[in-house]
């Protein structure tokens, strides 16, 4: 598989990353075999995070014995110097590591202060220092927050939401970081799945030689289209540029990545789907979303309690309870129809 150099870290990752959100909703036997088989067939670089709730343990349980071969990046939330080596201590035991390749501080929404003796940049340089981490990077949804971090030369990689349907503005984030060195990683390179051309969508990404996508993959036959889209890539040809158009008329505007971070819901709304309603009923499988059991969860929208903790949680800014509200609206009026 084809590796391209990931900025000044000199990290030579290959061309597709291993996101690893999506392996959270499996068993860590799949989870397993999923990684094992990315490993084999090439993809060396894993980016998980502390708040992945059991994805570090996975890939530590499925990768440990081939540490040598992989880089591992993954993402502390922060806060202070002390939680950000707290955080990597517990990622560290759960990787079955004794370092990671990159450490990130996870979804930024203002720039860190560089100066403040207990703050969470000083807990990076001190990770860096104590070789818990060999470099050090960001996360943010926030295309200010990016723009000021691949400016400042405080950290050696950007990760961001890039993808076929970004924005111009969004885009020249790809410029900003290359003309600095600066590594970038894109994160939800298929818009939490509502991206279904996969192909398109790697023809995309692909035409950037200083951008690694995160692919997230749950199912073997989604790792299996990636793996033999590395082996012969696809050219991004007219055709593909007239679907990515489609998308993006159909995908503007605000809507939920499923990302999940507004989890857990104290109504036990799913919400990373359920938000998603309508885009789903359009752009994916119908039948899997009109089982008695999607209609119970749907249902429990009726039963949010306005508690403001996913609007709070938001990457996207989204008034998530109103979106649950028009989803649940769109949905009874779905099943309405086809009846």
């Amino acid at each position: 598989m084809e590796k391209i150099r990931l900025g000044r870290t000199g990290l030579m990752v290959s061309r597709s990353g291993f996101g690893a959100i999506p392996i959270q909703r499996i068993s860590a036997a799949e989870a397993g075999r999923l990684l094992r088989k990315a490993c084999e067939n090439g993809i060396n670089f894993f980016d998980t995070a502390r708040s992945y709730t059991d994805s570090e343990e996975k890939i530590g349980l499925a990768l440990a014995d081939v540490r040598g071969e992989i880089l591992l990046a993954t993402k502390g939330k922060g806060g202070s110097r002390k939680k950000v080596l707290e955080d990597l201590e517990t990622s560290l035991r759960l990787l079955r590591t004794d370092y990671v390749d990159l450490l990130q501080i996870h979804n930024l929404k203002k720039a860190l202060d560089r100066e403040e003796p207990d703050g969470a940049y000083q807990g990076l340089l001190e990770a860096r220092e104590k070789g818990m981490t060999r470099f050090i990077g960001m996360s943010t949804h926030r295309l200010d927050i990016a723009l000021e971090a691949a400016a400042s030369g405080l950290y050696d990689t950007v990760q961001f939401p890039l993808s076929m349907i970004s924005s111009k503005k969004d885009l020249t984030l790809i410029g900003a970081c290359r003309d600095r060195d600066i590594g970038l990683i894109a994160m939800k390179a298929l818009s939490g799945g509502l991206i279904t051309n996969a192909v398109a969508a790697f023809a995309f990404m692909r035409q950037f030689d200083t951008l690694v996508p995160i692919w997230g993959i749950q199912r073997e036959r989604e790792l299996d289209e990636f793996i033999a889209l590395e082996a012969d890539p696809p050219v991004l040809d007219d055709a593909m540029r007239r679907a990515i158009e489609k998308d993006r008329a159909e995908l503007a505007g605000d809507f939920c990545r499923g990302c999940g971070y507004c989890l857990p819901c104290p109504a036990v709304i799913p919400i990373a789907q359920a938000a998603r309603m309508s885009l789903l009923l359009r752009r994916t499988f119908v039948q899997r979303f009109l089982t008695d059991q999607w209609k119970a969860d749907m249902a429990k929208i009726r039963d949010c309690q306005e508690c403001g903790h996913c609007r709070e949680q938001c990457p996207y800014e989204l008034d998530t309870p109103a979106i649950l509200k028009k989803m649940l609206a769109d949905y009874e009026a779905f099943l309405e129809r086809r009846s």
